[in-house]
């Protein structure tokens, strides 16, 4: 598509400027056709076109095809987004503007609108305009779809909006024109003093001082030249300058005004359709909508003036559809038209047909209008950033003198081949109601919808006609004489028709007096369609193109300073007033909210947002409850429905007010600032009044120009005028408020997008109703009917009326009414003029009226009572006539030539009909209903005034009906609180009342306690007794009687209340008497009763209510002797006593007062004994017995208590008793279970007092215990808890059954585990071949010392082939590597096995199991123990044919070994057969060079627990208990002592346990002893290729050596330990050193040699037995012996010296060749041993051998204390 260029291109040598489109827009695509300008007159081409002169070459495209890229929201100013702009503070605005009022409700005061809006109008609407900022918390998601949303815009010269700035260039241009026809051509302004001189002010300066004449007499010149700025000339000079440019181009032209304005103003008036003032003219827009004669053809005689004014001052163009896709297209070369004149700089004029360049200044190079590099976006044209042009206008410097209408009319050679249609968007923006049958379709259309009036046909022509063949006035062709064409509107008229006429046809240019004269039309040429994104760019591109330049550098950035707000208001205004640069901007105004969408969501399209329903969404404000558009029965675009607005920096709305003096509300979406100017509508007149005296030019034509939007008048000159202008500044997610009459108006400070609709609160009636007067004063078409909005409300409320509605509805009812009925009147009166026969309208005429009459109530068409004249809705009474179908108003019927008819002959009716939508009848009735609804509270005011004037006293039940009657009125009355407050305080009078004269049993307590008086109250309730005794004194009747004549009313209660105070003083003098004489209870009962019915308190009736309570009490006391109570009743009854005042001398006060004293000391002393330490039971039966006896009161508790602890002491010491004597029993079976026991001596604890016979038991279970403890130490557990013995026990069973099993577990070859095996052969059918059965334990597969499946990760021997769990021997899964090589515990005696707790030897275990029936109780481990010793001996019996030394071959090796394995798996050490086992398996397949040592015991290799002291050490990071805190040391000393307390009775123990078992250990035998084998270990695992043990291979499995400094040594189990448990590192024996197993008992024993004394005992006794102790030989002989002990190791060292076993173990290293690298290998892995075992001495058995050595040396009770602390230790 080729896109044209705008009005505006300049001639020869002018500025070319180019009208700055748009950026491409998401259309179909389509191809323009280009229309040749034609310059010859008369002869112009015809193509169809609309409205605004465009041709439409495609159809347009709809709406929902359309696409474009959607905008992207973050990058626009948002409420609530980063991008939000802020509240800047006060700035000093242009002009000195004051700022309006800015509004921020709180949460509360935003729930509702209507409410909140009428709470600041009072205030607000002194400015016109107000700010409301919403709560943080409101912040609707704008609801459009950017990529469907497209609109048009309208394109705005900013110079052209202002009155003086329009109203000078039209004048320029009209002068042009004429001085043209003239043939003196005024290309170039004249100049004056070296500057152009405008024409048009100093028109208007002559003008003001009379006209030329006068002027010239006063000799003004030289004051006209000061105002028009010169100075520094000499005034003489001067003045003959002004005046002979006057005398020259302005006197004849205005003398030719003064003759054509007439028939100018004749023709307009013509086409009116009546007189100019006022005018119907409909703005803004290209066209009048009204048909005219010229206007029902092509185009009226002023639309072509001014387009061929355009043609030739600017060139011809042409455009395209302005519905058609946007294509880029090279500017086109404008074409001078053949005369006319563009101002190219302040020189002058120059004429584009001589192409004169001015001399006096030259082409500027750098113009002020904006005109940056091209930068192509997809415009029609390249013009700078693609943003609208800045070009220079009409006047000074560069300026291009033409009318600014023309820029409406872009196509001045073209017209219509056919009708010109109605188009939808021709009518007046101030024309709103919406047509659905006509709803635009193209975007963006800024028009509303207009009704045409009814067409004027001066006569009736031939439209298709060519324009110029026919006269405009006659309509007759050139028969009636030559026809001159006019060259601007291209009309053409007979010279004599013209007023003036010409005698001669012109040769030269002829423009006719309508295009001299001018007839003001303006308006707002069409932009182009876009996208919110396209705009959005369009916008950006001309705020940084526009602004690029024009500030200043900021010396600290370098660049230009950032655009303020400030700035950008400057500029606008500077731009409006400016003559000398045209800047055009774009806007997207008035965009239909129901073609487009709104920005709120709404309920059709977002139901589930709870902003669609919001009150303060603009699509729901007008309907609101409150608003009186709601009643309005059809949506009104605009006003009820909303209007969306695009703006753009510097597009402008201008100088306006609402329709029908509406309220406003706008509210911002997004985007940059909105600055706002207001005037309160008490300066509406003021405003007005400045405005025509400021541009009186344009109201001569246009007196509606204020309903156009099209003007704006600086702020400056309206308070020069006296007018009060106030501003403020819109921001996203604000609302910027209009009240009513208030004219406003405003300009964008960038892209933005606003939402606008209209409310009406029920304070607007008033303004709407002179709103339409206006409208129709004017003529201007109204958006609704105000009569009919008043009439739906009276009548058509679904929920009734209400007073509110009424209220407001009453008055403007009554003013309709009025005015009806005073029009009809007026009406029938002329109708009946001449005329003596009845008529319809007045009675029920027998004769025919010639006039037709109907009443109808039914909905028409509103084309079919809009007045034809005026322009209103007719709704009430409208004359329609027949002839030509015109509808009138009653006001207008008759008076309006609606056809060719005599004005009697219309109002006489003939061819008319009347039509009454309501008689005169049901307008009287509806008016009073609704003013008797809205008199509703008046009324009742009047009521409430003649209650109160009768006199009197009111009564109370016509007071109470009057103010039921109020309540029921939904109004608020003024007197109305008064009446309730006095109501209720006549009501509270009665109620105070009825508690004294209405015997009714609630009014009375039910508890008579509660009716004594103040001395008779409980404690608790002090306030409310008080109270109640207040209200029950006598003296409020006498108070209640004196109130009621105060007040003023009447009652009945007042007499029942008199006789009621007559009735107490009655009673009042009975109880006298009967207090002075006395009587019986009966009596005394029956006058308190009476009394108590009066509901008060009198003195009498206390008394006598005080003597009736003592009686009782007597009678009560007397009743409960001998009685058993408790301490708390007697209590009770004695407090009572004291609160009636009975005596203390009284009898039955004395004898309960005894009892009391009795029962508080048995009290003191029954809890002294329950509390003591030892309870003294025979005192506690003493006490249980005296309270038998006596009947003393005491508490049920403390009585409970005694015979509680009484009966468990009974208890507790029959089960003792019991106990004692089962213990006893002969047969140890029948003895009592432990369990039992314990279970009884924990039920002791809870007894204060132990009965007899509870230490004899303690001491029992004391011995059972140590039975008990001393198997934990064979277990190894001396620490843990008694409980622990059991569990433990079962654990060692289950271990030896598996280890010890003779019947499934037999010797066998090496096996590989499952997960090792090889696969298994598939059978036939594909399941596989198993060779033994997983359910049969016989042939079930085990390995390992515990001899259990395989599970986890298993290790296999390289010498023996088994396999082993790396949980038993405590081998990590992450230290194994495939090339270790790893040498059984079985094989190799040095590997020493992980042990979690020691193992006792089978003989400790049997003579422990023999300790047994000498205890007192049944132990519950007696039959685990005994299934462990049996199980174990069934073992020992069944090896002991392998433990022949004499009979064992090397080929008995692997089955050997298979038994040593199985021992060492068992928690028991059989220390014979583990010995034998491992010397003989040492001695046929020899490991280690050194044979193993004999094995005595097998210990825990666990490391030990870190003490309660080393944990407080390692808390506080010392190694010192002295360098502790202050606070910790006393602590830690006390620890200490505890921790050498029990290693001392440990030592004594480990002591009487060694001597004891010296004398059943041969000599010979080897003891146990505390230190392991040392350094002269060797590793059993190694990477070297000649590895110490055999060699293994590379895929064996084993666990890596680590190093002591390894990071895992910490860890339990993370490296390898050497087995802490006592064995010999001596020499090996031989195998003579064994017996055979016959030689003693059933099995193998070690043996004494036959000596009375060993070698070693001689040597220790100091006898050397021949050896020569200072040879090497007898030194290292005695050594070997000695070593075997530590006894023997001090006598070696006393006889050696202390450095005698360093020497012999480096004797030992250097025999063994053992090189200094392989020695510190060897002590690394010893390290690393025995870390990964936990295998230290434990502390713990050090401490349990000195406890053991203690507890045999020490006396019973250090041996009690002792093991007070064990147990202490067991609890930590």
């Amino acid at each position: 598509m080729v896109s044209t260029p705008s009005a505006g291109h300049s001639g020869v040598g002018g500025i070319s400027s180019a009208n700055g489109s748009s950026r491409a827009s998401p259309a179909v695509g389509t191809n323009a056709t280009n229309h040749a300008p034609s310059s010859t007159n008369g002869s112009k081409s015809k193509t169809q076109v609309n409205s605004n002169g465009y041709h439409p070459p495609n159809p347009q495209v709809p709406l929902s095809s359309m696409r474009s890229a959607p905008l992207d929201l973050t990058s626009v100013e948002r409420r609530g987004q980063p991008t939000a702009s802020r509240e800047p503070s006060k700035r000093n605005r242009p002009y000195g503007l004051e700022e309006a009022p800015t509004y921020r409700p709180t949460e509360d005061e935003w729930r509702d609108p209507f409410e909140y809006v009428r709470k600041i109008t009072p205030e607000a609407r002194e400015y016109g305009i107000c700010k409301v900022i919403p709560p943080d918390s409101w912040n609707p998601d704008f609801a459009i779809d950017t990529e469907k949303f497209h609109f048009r815009t309208r394109k705005q010269e900013l110079n052209s909006v202002e009155g003086s700035t329009r109203a000078n260039l039209s004048y320029l241009d009209a002068l042009a024109k004429f001085h043209r026809q003239q043939g003196t051509n005024l290309n170039r302004l004249p100049y004056v003093d070296k500057k152009p001189l405008d024409l048009y002010r100093l028109k208007k300066a002559v003008e003001s001082r009379g006209g030329f004449e006068k002027v010239c007499k006063t000799k003004k010149w030289a004051e006209i030249g000061r105002d028009l700025g010169y100075s520094g000339k000499i005034m003489s000079s001067l003045s003959t300058s002004l005046k002979n440019s006057y005398d020259r181009w302005l006197t004849p032209y205005e003398n030719y005004l003064r003759q054509a304005k007439p028939g100018v103003y004749q023709q307009l008036e013509y086409e009116y359709g009546g007189p100019l003032t006022p005018s119907p003219a409909p703005s803004p827009i290209k066209r009048s909508a009204v048909n005219t004669p010229s206007s029902l053809r092509a185009e009226s005689p002023a639309r072509h003036a001014s387009d061929a004014l355009q043609q030739s001052l600017n060139g011809q163009k042409q455009e395209n559809d302005r519905d058609t896709i946007m294509a880029d297209a090279p500017p086109i070369t404008s074409q001078p038209a053949p005369g006319g004149f563009t101002a190219i700089n302040s020189g002058g004029f120059t004429p584009v047909n001589a192409s004169f360049t001015s001399v006096n200044r030259p082409v500027p190079t750098d113009p002020k209008g904006f005109t940056p590099p091209p930068k192509l976006h997809g415009s029609p044209h390249p013009s700078a950033k693609n943003t609208p042009d800045f070009r220079p206008s009409g006047l000074g410097p560069a300026t291009a003198l033409k009318r600014q209408l023309s820029s409406d009319s872009l196509d001045s050679a073209k017209k219509d081949n056919g009708t010109d249609k109605d188009d939808s968007e021709s009518g007046s923006r101030r024309s709103k109601r919406l047509k659905k049958e006509t709803v635009p379709t193209v975007a963006g259309s800024h028009m509303s919808l207009f009704r045409p009036s009814a067409p004027k046909i001066p006569a009736s022509r031939d439209e298709s006609t060519h324009t110029a063949e026919k006269c405009e006035v006659c309509g007759k062709g050139d028969e009636a004489g030559f026809i001159a064409v006019c060259e601007s509107c291209d009309h053409g008229y007979h010279g004599t028709c013209l007023d003036p006429p010409i005698k001669h046809k012109p040769d030269a240019e002829w423009n006719c007096h309508r295009c001299l004269v001018g007839d003001g039309q303006f308006g707002f040429e069409e932009g182009g369609l876009y996208s919110l994104k396209q705009f959005q760019e369009k916008a950006a591109d001309f705020k940084q193109g526009y602004f690029e330049n024009r500030l200043p550098i900021d010396p600290v950035l370098n660049c230009a300073r950032p655009v303020t707000e400030d700035d950008v208001e400057r500029e606008f205004w500077r731009l409006v007033t400016s003559t000398e640069e045209t800047v055009e901007v774009e806007y997207g105004a008035d965009i239909h909210c129901t073609t487009h969408g709104s920005g709120f969501p709404t309920a059709e399209r977002n139901p589930c947002d709870p902003y669609s329903t919001d009150p303060w969404n603009l699509n729901i404000m007008p309907l609101h409850p409150e608003s009186l558009f709601r009643h309005i029965k059809s949506d009104i675009s605009g006003m009820t429905v909303p209007w969306v607005y695009v703006g753009m920096i510097f597009s402008t709305f201008c100088w306006h007010n609402e329709d029908h003096f509406a309220y406003s509300i706008n509210y911002q979406h997004f985007g940059a600032t909105k600055t706002w100017y207001g005037i309160p509508a008490a300066d509406t007149d003021k405003f007005e009044n400045a405005m025509r005296e400021a541009v009186p030019e344009l109201f001569e034509t246009q007196p509606d120009l204020l309903f156009q939007l099209v003007t704006l008048l600086t702020p400056e000159q309206l308070k020069k005028a006296g007018v009060r202008v106030y501003a403020l500044d819109q921001r996203a997610g604000q609302l910027v408020i209009t009240f009513p009459q208030a004219y406003h108006a405003g300009f964008n400070h960038g892209f933005n997008f606003n939402e606008a609709v209209n409310f009406a609160p029920s304070d607007w009636e008033p303004y709407g109703l002179a709103g339409v007067e206006r409208l129709q004063q004017f003529r201007r078409q109204p958006c609704f009917s105000h009569d009919e909005l008043l009439w739906t409300a009276a009548e058509g409320t679904s929920s009734g009326l209400t007073i509110q509605t009424a209220k407001w509805l009453a008055p403007a009812l009554e003013r309709i009414h009025k005015r009806e009925f005073e029009q009809r009147e007026s009406f029938i009166a002329k109708h009946q003029e001449d005329k003596h026969h009845p008529c319809a309208l007045t009675t029920e005429a027998e004769e025919q009226c010639s006039l037709a009459f109907e009443v109808s109530g039914a909905d028409v068409p509103e084309e079919e009572y809009q007045c034809a004249y005026c322009k209103c809705y007719a709704y009430l009474s409208r004359f329609k006539c027949l002839q030509s179908g015109k509808v009138l108003c009653i006001q207008h019927a008759g008076n309006h030539a609606c056809c060719d008819m005599p004005e009697r002959e219309r109002y006489a009716g003939h061819q008319h009909k009347l039509y009454y939508r309501k008689t005169n009848d049901q307008l009287h009735e509806t008016y009073r209903k609704v003013a008797d609804k809205a008199n509703l509270p008046e009324a009742w005011e009047d009521k409430y005034e003649k209650l109160l004037d009768e006199g009197g006293k009111p009564a109370l039940k016509t007071l109470r009906n009057l103010l039921s009657e109020g309540e029921r009125i939904p109004y608020d009355i003024p007197s109305l609180p008064a009446l309730r407050e006095f109501v209720d305080r006549c009501n509270e009078w009665v109620e105070e009342a009825t508690n004294y004269t209405v015997r009714k049993q609630q009014n009375r307590r039910k508890n008579d306690k509660v009716w004594q008086s103040g001395l008779r109250k409980s404690i608790g309730n002090s306030s409310q007794e008080q109270k109640e005794r207040e209200l029950r004194r006598v003296e409020n009747i006498y108070r209640l009687i004196e109130d009621a004549e105060r007040i003023g009313f009447d009652c009945p209660e007042i007499q029942h209340l008199q006789e009621r105070a007559n009735a107490i003083r009655a009673f009042q003098k009975n109880a006298e008497q009967y207090l002075e004489r006395g009587c019986g209870q009966e009596s005394i009962e029956e006058l308190i009763e009476e009394g108590r019915a009066f509901n008060v308190d009198m003195p009498e009736l206390d008394k006598l209510s005080e003597i009736l309570e003592q009686t009782k009490w007597n009678m009560k006391a007397k009743a409960n002797r001998g009685l058993f109570l408790t301490l708390k009743e007697v209590r009770e009854l004695l407090e009572e006593g004291n609160r009636l005042e009975i005596p203390l001398y009284n009898d039955n006060m004395r004898y309960f007062g005894d009892k009391y004293q009795a029962g508080v000391q048995w009290e003191t002393k029954a809890k002294e004994l329950i509390h003591a330490e030892i309870v003294h039971y025979p005192q506690l039966e003493a006490l249980s017995n005296q309270v038998q006896v006596n009947t003393l009161p005491v508490t049920a508790e403390t009585l409970a208590a005694v015979d509680q602890i009484l009966h468990k002491q009974r208890e507790a010491h029959r089960q003792i008793i019991d106990l004692t004597e089962r213990s006893k029993d002969p047969d140890y079976k029948k003895r009592p279970k432990y369990t039992e026991v314990v279970e009884i001596m924990k039920k002791l604890e809870d007894l204060n007092s132990k009965p007899t016979g509870t230490l004899d038991l303690e001491k029992e279970q004391r011995r059972h215990e140590d039975w008990m403890r001393k198997g934990k130490k064979l277990f190894g557990k001396t620490n843990a808890p008694l409980h622990i013995l059991k569990s433990h026990m079962d654990y060692v069973l289950e271990r030896n059954l598996a280890c010890f099993d003779i019947r499934n577990d037999t010797p066998r070859l090496p096996a590989e585990p499952a997960s090792r095996a090889a696969s298994e052969e598939a059978g036939e059918e594909g399941n596989v071949q198993r060779t033994w059965d997983i359910n049969d334990p016989a042939l079930v597969e085990v390995f390992c010392i515990c001899r259990r499946i395989e599970a986890g990760m298993m290790i296999e021997c390289e010498l023996c082939h088994e396999w082993y769990h790396g949980k038993c021997l405590k081998i990590a899964r992450g230290k194994v590597k495939e090339d270790d090589k790893y040498t059984c515990p079985i094989c190799d005696w040095r590997v020493k096995i992980p042990r979690d707790a020691a193992r006792p030897k089978l003989e400790d275990l049997i003579a422990w199991q023999e300790e047994i029936p000498n205890l007192p109780f049944q132990p519950e481990e007696e039959e685990v123990l005994k299934k462990i010793v049996n199980n174990a001996q069934k073992f020992r019996d069944h090896i002991a044919a392998y433990l022949s030394p004499v009979l064992t071959t090397r080929a008995e090796a692997n089955t050997q070994r298979f038994f040593l394995r199985k021992i060492e798996g068992a928690e028991i050490l059989l220390s014979f057969e583990t010995n034998f086992f491992r010397q003989e398996l040492h001695k046929w397949n020899p490991v280690a060079p050194d044979p193993p040592p004999v094995l005595d015991v097998s210990k825990s290799t666990r490391k030990p627990r870190p003490t309660k002291l080393q944990k407080m050490l390692a808390q506080y990071g010392v190694d010192d208990p002295e360098d502790l805190p202050e606070n910790m040391k006393s602590k830690a000393n006390s620890l200490k002592r505890k921790a050498m307390n029990a290693e001392a009775a440990a030592a004594a123990a480990q002591a009487a346990v060694a001597s004891s078992s010296a004398a059943l250990v041969p000599p010979n035998a080897t003891s146990p002893s505390s230190h392991s084998f040392g350094s002269s270990s060797h590793p059993f695992l190694s990477r070297s290729s000649q590895p110490s043990t055999p060699a293994l291979t590379s895929t064996s499995h084993a666990h890596p050596p680590q190093r002591s400094n390894s990071a895992s040594s910490s860890r339990p189990g993370s490296s390898l330990r050497p087995d802490a448990m006592d064995m010999n590192s001596t020499a090996g024996l031989h195998p003579d050193f064994f017996l055979s197993a016959g030689s003693n008992g059933p099995g193998p024993r070690l043996t004494a040699s036959d000596s009375s004394l060993t070698l070693e005992e001689r040597l220790l006794r100091g006898q050397d037995d021949n050896l020569n102790l200072h040879t090497d030989a007898g030194k290292s002989k005695a050594l070997e012996i000695l070593r075997l002990t530590e006894t023997g190791r001090k006598r070696a060292e006393e006889i050696f010296g202390p450095d005698v076993w360093n020497q012999s173990r480096d004797d030992a290293f250097t025999r063994t060749n053992m090189g200094p690298s392989q020695q510190d290998d060897d002590r690394d892995v010893d390290r690393m041993f025995l870390d990964l075992t936990n295998a230290d001495d434990d502390d713990d058995a050090k401490k349990e051998r000195q406890r053991e050595k203690e507890r045999l040396s020490v006396t019973a009770d250090s041996f009690e204390a002792e093991r007070n602390m064990m147990d202490m230790e067991d609890s930590d």
